[in-house]
């Protein structure tokens, strides 16, 4: 019995319509619709809509592989609903290899088991042309090398046949002969260390290059971007992976040039010594040959999986090292040290089973390789007892047989190599290609903004079925201090997330000075606005380095000022070298208070047009809550402010609130007009006056 096939499409007609095996199931008009929704649960989810009269209605089920593409729909059909005008993309963004089938490793648009190998390689090698000259003169150096090295079996024979054998040279020509073969040696050893120097100078170069690349790239990804990625992959991509590219060509490429002009200088001899023992020497070749073609597939997959185990203990490592306070304070050492535990065994389990199979895979290929050299010495000795070859030949035979065979072992273990080197620019790829979500215009609009803010149908989610606000409509005017109140997840922080254009709305725009942001530089937009975040982070350095941060090249005495305004200079006179005073990562060594203070001072030192204050307060004491609250009521007189704020008694002088509620805004007024409505902003003001009481009472 054959599966049904169900089909849920949206038309240009706004007509919502489910089809099973060509058979309709319903139409819903669109116009019907009040929003389309997705509820993600565990192995599946439901797509439903509700209708303008709050009656609600399933779609449709679908697998959880299924999820982006629910989301887009009801993206496209809340689209509708606010504008009454179709838009529907021309292809959805595929979560599956389109060639093989194989789903998409997270994060990642490349198929890492069906992408052009031979593009990659060759982009790998653009990168090194700017050390062009410095890689051909270091080849040179190393084909002089390997010429020099060949010689020597040459002289070997000579000395043979023609002196030792039938002993007719005398001690000065077996000198002289020794002595050119040692010449030679010498003289392509030095060669040999010249070129190296010359080549790890320019691949260390080209390593820095592609470093700091992919860091620039990093830096310019949006938000959403970098969400898609933990911290600890973000670090092996750019650190160990441009090594292991670096590696790659510095000792791959390098010996692979070595080894190929060596196999055909080699060859050539060989065949003009002797032609059948020549084919001997190759004989084994072609099933070597074979059995890399049959195990390149495997080996290539295994990598990759050690790949992804390794850049999980790293993202694991990195969360527990940097939330170590927390692991602490909760006593979950045992509990970390069980999940990087597991984590580790599982990368071992997969590096053991990968080396247990090129533990037996390799040596069976280099036997097979080795085969030749046995054929030779038994046929080759046999001619020789037979008078049809001298000894110096077998001798040279033999000898030259390493540089044929060398250059064979070596592509036995090359694969192994390739696949390592191949995932690491795949992914070091990835991210140079990756266009940026928060895209600059060509000609940007770069306005003078003095700080009228206006949101106009603005919907977001950081997943496009989860929607965080709804058809925002809010006009900000300039040197106005708005204060944005809600329930916890309602939205707040999203909301001066688009101010900053950290990410962009998926419907509706933000306009600052009646200018689209999306047409303003980004760079232009940070320069005017300040922020203070609620999570507080100082970087390692000094005081006055992270006051400073936020604008480079800045005075002592316009430090001092900021850090005063801020109420921070005192505190910081008490310690131990003042403005030099250097701070742990994070500024774990000084209190939540101090370090709220110092990101304050940041915020304010370039006296922004806009400033944004996200629980500017909110790590403070009342007492010191109350001095910085003075000292940001003298700051925001003239610029546009958007607070949000945990203690709305906070928030009492602003000239406007903005209450949040279910993504869309519920009420807009002063702190008098909302207490006075008795809406959900009054709701929010006896709760927490309710909250302080109790708090007191125990006290008590």
């Amino acid at each position: 019995m054959q599966p049904s096939k169900g089909d849920l499409s949206f038309s240009e007609d706004a007509v919502i319509q489910s089809v099973c095996d060509d058979v309709s199931l319903f139409t819903i008009s669109a116009l019907d619709v009040k929003e389309a929704l997705v509820k993600a649960g565990v192995g599946c989810g439901i797509l439903y809509i509700k209708f303008n009269d709050d009656n609600e209605r399933i779609l449709c089920r679908f697998t959880m592989s299924g999820l982006k593409a629910a989301g887009e729909f009801c993206k496209i059909v809340n689209y509708y609903v606010r504008t009454k005008s179709v838009e529907i993309p021309e292809k959805v963004e595929q979560q599956v290899c389109e060639k093989c089938g194989r789903p998409l490793v997270e994060g990642i648009q490349e198929c890492l088991f069906c992408y052009n190998k031979l593009s990659v390689i060759k982009r790998a090698l653009f990168f090194l042309k700017p050390y062009k000259k410095k890689i051909i003169i270091a080849e040179v150096f190393l084909m002089v090398s390997s010429v020099l090295y060949l010689l020597v079996p040459l002289f070997n024979r000579y000395l043979i046949d023609n002196h030792l054998r039938p002993r007719v040279g005398t001690w000065e020509q077996v000198l002289l002969l020794v002595g050119g073969m040692l010449a030679a040696r010498v003289v392509g050893e030095i060669i040999f260390i010249v070129n190296a120097r010359i080549f790890n100078k320019a691949t260390i170069q080209y390593a820095n290059d592609l470093r700091v690349g992919a860091y620039e790239k990093v830096q310019l990804l949006s938000m959403n971007s970098l969400a898609k990625r933990t911290p600890g992959d973000l670090i092996r991509r750019i650190m160990e992976d441009t090594t292991t590219i670096r590696d790659f060509l510095t000792d791959g490429g390098r010996w692979a040039v070595e080894q190929i002009i060596t196999f055909f200088i080699v060859i050539v001899i060989l065949l003009f010594t002797d032609v059948k023992l020549t084919l001997l020497v190759f004989l084994p070749v072609p099933i070597v040959m074979f059995a890399l073609s049959r195990f390149w597939k495997i080996i290539q997959i295994r990598y990759e999986r050690q790949w992804r185990k390794n850049s999980k203990c790293q993202s694991i490592l990195h969360d527990i090292i940097k939330g170590i306070r927390t692991v602490k304070a909760f006593g979950n050492e045992e509990i970390e040290i069980q999940k990087f535990s597991h984590a580790t065994k599982e990368l071992a389990q997969v590096s053991s089973d990968n080396e247990a199979l090129w533990s037996r895979l390799f040596p069976l290929l280099t036997f097979f390789t080795g085969i030749g050299e046995f054929l030779v010495l038994y046929f080759g000795g046999k001619a020789i007892m037979q008078g049809e070859l001298s000894l110096g030949v077998l001798v040279q035979f033999t000898m030259y047989i390493g540089y044929v065979y060398g250059p064979l072992r070596w592509l036995v273990s090359f694969p192994r190599w390739l696949a390592d080197a191949m995932t690491s620019m795949v992914k070091v790829f990835e991210i140079l290609d990756e266009e940026p979500d928060i895209a600059e215009v060509d000609v940007p609009t770069n306005t003078p903004i003095s700080g009228g803010v206006r949101f106009e149908g603005v919907s977001f989610g950081y997943k496009s079925y989860e929607p965080v606000l709804k058809s925002i409509d809010l006009d900000i005017k300039q040197g106005e201090m708005i204060g944005i109140v809600g329930r916890s997840g309602v939205g707040k922080s999203t909301l001066i997330n688009l101010v900053m254009r950290l990410y962009d709305p998926n419907m509706g725009s933000v306009y600052i000075n009646d200018t689209n942001i999306r047409d303003m530089s980004p760079k232009h937009l940070h320069e005017n606005i300040g922020v203070v975040f609620q999570d507080t982070f100082l970087f390692a350095g000094t005081i006055f380095d992270n006051i400073a941060y936020a604008k480079p090249g800045a005075t002592l005495e316009e430090v001092i000022a900021a850090a005063k305004t801020a109420n921070a200079h005192d505190f910081i006179m008490q310690t131990s070298d003042g403005y030099n005073t250097i701070i742990g990562e994070s500024g774990h060594s000084i209190s939540g208070g101090e370090r709220q203070r110092l990101s304050i001072a940041r915020a304010i030192i370039k006296n922004p047009d806009i400033l944004i204050l996200d629980e500017a307060t909110s790590s403070l004491d009342v007492e010191t809550e109350a001095s910085i609250q003075d000292s940001l009521n003298r700051i925001i007189k003239g610029r546009t402010t958007i607070a949000i704020a945990h203690r709305l008694s906070t928030l009492r002088n602003a000239d406007r609130l903005v209450v949040l509620d279910e993504g869309k805004v519920a009420e807009v007024g002063t702190h008098k007009e909302l207490l006075m409505q008795k809406g959900i902003y009054y709701k929010l003001v006896m709760a927490q006056r309710q909250s302080s009481k109790l708090a007191e009472a125990g006290q008590a």
